[in-house]
């Protein structure tokens, strides 16, 4: 009996000291995050908003996690490619993915094909919200958005626009001014936004729906002119641009979001760490205020905000795609 008593007594002493370390060596590698460089993934090409919000976001967050963020562009699929790469990553916090809305609320209802789920990602925290402005080449003959509208009915099917992808938010955003303007465009879908403009401002394309960060430059220049925004009010940085409500269109309103994830399985204090630093990134008056110079909100979200707009914004979407008719290409 004393001996089995030994053995219970030995085993369990053990058991403990396994869990103990364990515990104390999980709580270590926690509590050296991050001891290396960190990995930014972005779903897009260079150029276009979800690519300057990661890099916008990475190199602020990069002093304050003390190790460089290295920012890598996996464009094309509608987002899937950059989605199944951060999918199979280590659940370790040196695999962040900024997405973009169109991809995360509206391609899943488009994608005949699934190749990742939302419960293959944790979120950590929105970064920037912008609405999209309607941006069409300089030499295309209309200056407001009316007259857009009587040009696309008097030359039907001769307009092309484009986007980042089928089923990212310019695509929807091109449905629905089609579906309240009663008109009919030809969408070309591009491997991001960055691509798309190349081509509008080589007169490729003669329109698109967009952020304003990436044609804020060229919208300055003379090169591209912008006939409205679609959001609710308008932009500080574009305050002669009327909404599309004040144009006449006030069912054509549409805003991105940029937000920030990880694999679906990475510890809690990891995540905890990331949402906190990103906040602090994103609350400070510098980053504020470059964001507001790019026709952007630096709009902090935290894991719940984040997760809780997910699920409103699926199910917003879905009547939106269903209403415009949108289907896989």
């Amino acid at each position: 009996m004393n001996m089995h008593r030994k053995q219970f007594t030995t085993l369990a002493l053990a058991a403990v000291a396994t869990l103990t370390w364990g515990t104390i060596g999980s709580a270590a590698a926690q509590g050296a995050y991050p001891s290396k460089a960190v990995t930014m993934v972005v779903p897009t090409a260079a150029g276009g908003t979800t690519d300057l919000s990661a890099r916008m976001l990475a190199q602020a967050l990069a002093p304050v996690l003390g190790q460089s963020v290295v920012v890598d562009n996996k464009g094309g699929g509608n987002g899937n490619i950059a989605a199944s790469i951060v999918k199979r990553a280590e659940p370790d916090g040196y695999t962040l993915f900024m997405q973009y809305s169109g991809y995360h609320v509206i391609s899943p209802h488009i994608t005949k094909q699934k190749q990742w789920d939302q419960g293959d990602f944790q979120a950590v925290a929105n970064v920037i919200s912008a609405p999209q402005i309607i941006v069409v080449r300089n030499d295309l003959p209309v200056k407001t958005l009316a007259e857009l509208i009587a040009y696309a009915k008097a030359n039907p099917g001769k307009l092309n626009y484009a986007s980042s992808g089928n089923g990212s938010l310019q695509h929807v955003t091109g449905a629905m001014l089609e579906q309240q303007g009663g008109i009919k465009m030809v969408h070309v879908p591009y491997k991001g936004t960055g691509p798309a403009l190349q081509d509008l401002l080589g007169g490729q394309v003669d329109l698109t729906f967009g952020t304003a960060p990436p044609f804020m430059p060229h919208i300055a220049s003379g090169k591209l002119r912008v006939l409205a925004v679609t959001g609710k009010e308008r932009l500080p940085s574009l305050p002669d641009t009327p909404t599309t409500a004040e144009a006449g269109y006030p069912k054509v309103d549409a805003t991105s979001w940029f937000a920030v994830f990880v694999p679906a399985a990475v510890p809690k204090p990891v995540v905890d760490k990331l949402t906190a630093d990103i906040r602090t990134v994103v609350q400070s008056a510098a980053f504020r205020q470059k964001a507001l110079e790019q026709g952007a909100t630096a709009d902090y979200q935290s894991q719940q905000q984040l997760g809780d707009k997910v699920k409103a914004d699926l199910a917003n979407w879905a009547d939106v795609v269903r209403s415009s008719k949108i289907e896989a290409e």
